[in-house]
């Protein structure tokens, strides 16, 4: 099929390589001059494990081509809207300006039996407010949500768990089906399950799923911090509690919490769509995970200050990891960088090292400084904390990572170094949810 994405950033790129993989012609359409002059050229304009070589393959192949330019499109049968909806500067609601600004570019194109779809994630009734633009050009609409994870992108998009076809009842529903059931023909025939929903649900259903994977972080968050004033270790809870098949294991992990340009932005917008509607236990819980996710964060900005004896004016910290999560340059609302300016507001000299988002870290945060090598923002660094869990930062050998820093202090801000090894290497280790104090006793009555 001929098909356009549009919009060529964290999901429309990976997207359109994996059409064009599926052996669609793709064009991938975005109005950033420099994104479409690295993609061209067969780079990805960030980091994503196993992005570049699906682009460079499909571009080898000349089933995959960029442009800046609409008309492009306009042969397409099947147009996929991949345009961002970041938070609001003004509110908690998406900013739906780049997707209504694209609608209004793609529509002198639509032609009669041409199919536009929406990936993006947006508020309920944003696809209405679509279906009514493009009204009078014979085009039909759906909405088709994407569910994929920063670091596992290309992965999740090549092997999805589902697909939602957003498809509201009536006559054109069976044929606007078949249309994307040859879209997605190759992950069908695997056998992924499908569910056909109408449009509002398949609006809801990526916002309330990026809810619940907030609720059940900020869930072992609050639990740790109940562990760590009562004896207990949260590690061990959460594995406990990842053995009962209800709830399992996936997103109970204390830390630092979550971050990224999914996450808090979707479940703020959940929050603003139920204020709208009127649920008000949607808006108050969303507001209760949202404060203990910024709680995280403070919570080990308080750490490094007690593990720096209450003095953290000339302590030199070392920050090991810059983006929200490892195998991703995205720093957005990265809770590595906040804590980092947390603890260099109060006077304390911070490095800050990744092995990808260093060139986008340093640029939003001048005030700090980056190092590419590890080991030299290791250099006489008095408190080491480790923000994002990277491989490299796992499996740091922590006899040799003592001949580098001025005192051996590590705090785990994402539980994910092995303790008894630090420990036995002679380091001071501290970690999120683990008791550093005596259990709490009761008196027996």
């Amino acid at each position: 099929m001929k098909i356009s994405v549009i919009g060529c950033g964290y999901l429309g790129a990976v997207h359109a390589a994996t059409l064009a993989s599926f052996g669609h012609q793709v064009i991938g359409i975005d109005n950033d001059q420099r994104k479409i002059d690295h993609l061209r050229r067969g780079f990805a304009p960030f980091y994503e494990a196993g992005l570049e070589p699906l682009i460079k393959e499909a571009t080898a192949r000349g089933n995959l081509r960029f442009s800046d330019d609409f008309s492009a499109l306009a042969d397409a049968e099947v147009h996929f809207l991949c345009v961002g909806t970041p938070q609001s500067k003004t509110s908690n609601d998406a900013d739906l300006t780049a997707l209504l600004s694209a609608v209004e570019s793609v529509h002198q194109y639509l032609r009669p039996g041409a199919v536009l779809v929406g990936k993006s994630t947006v508020p309920v009734g944003t696809a209405a407010a679509v279906a009514e633009a493009i009204a009078g050009t014979g085009a039909a609409l759906a909405w088709n949500p994407e569910f994929l994870r920063q670091g596992s992108a290309v992965q999740d998009s090549l092997h999805p768990d589902r697909l939602i076809f957003g498809i509201e009842p009536g006559p054109q529903a069976a044929a606007l089906q078949r249309v994307l059931d040859q879209v997605y023909a190759p992950l069908l025939e695997a056998e992924v399950p499908r569910l056909v929903t109408n449009l509002p649900t398949a609006e809801l259903i990526k916002v309330a799923a990026n809810a619940f994977l907030a609720l059940k972080l900020s869930y072992i968050n609050a639990v740790g911090e109940f562990c760590e004033a009562t004896g207990a270790d949260v590690t061990e809870l959460a594995e406990a509690l990842g053995l009962d098949e209800r709830i399992g294991g996936k997103y109970l992990h204390a830390g630092a919490g979550f971050g990224g340009g999914c996450l808090p932005k979707d479940l703020r917008s959940f929050r603003a769509q139920a204020q709208r509607h009127g649920i008000e236990a949607i808006d108050e819980l969303m507001s209760l995970v949202d404060g203990i996710n910024a709680d995280a964060r403070y919570r080990i900005a308080e750490a490094a200050r007690e593990l720096c004896q209450d003095k953290l004016a000339g302590r030199r910290i070392t920050i090991l990891g810059a983006s929200f999560k490892p195998k991703t340059d995205d720093t957005r609302d990265s809770p590595a960088l906040e804590v980092a300016m947390q603890l260099a507001t109060q006077g304390a000299k911070v490095v800050v090292t990744d092995p990808e988002a260093v060139n986008q870290a340093w640029l939003q945060y001048p005030q700090l400084r980056f190092e590419t090598e590890c080991s030299t923002a290791l250099q006489g660094a008095e408190l080491v904390i480790l923000m994002t869990e990277w491989d490299q930062y796992r499996s740091l050998d922590p006899s040799e990572v003592a001949g580098l820093v001025g005192r051996k202090v590590v705090l785990d801000g994402r539980n994910a170094l092995d303790a008894e090894s630090w420990r036995a290497s002679g380091w001071t280790y501290r970690a999120v949810g683990i008791a550093r104090r005596a259990p709490l006793k009761l008196d027996v009555v």
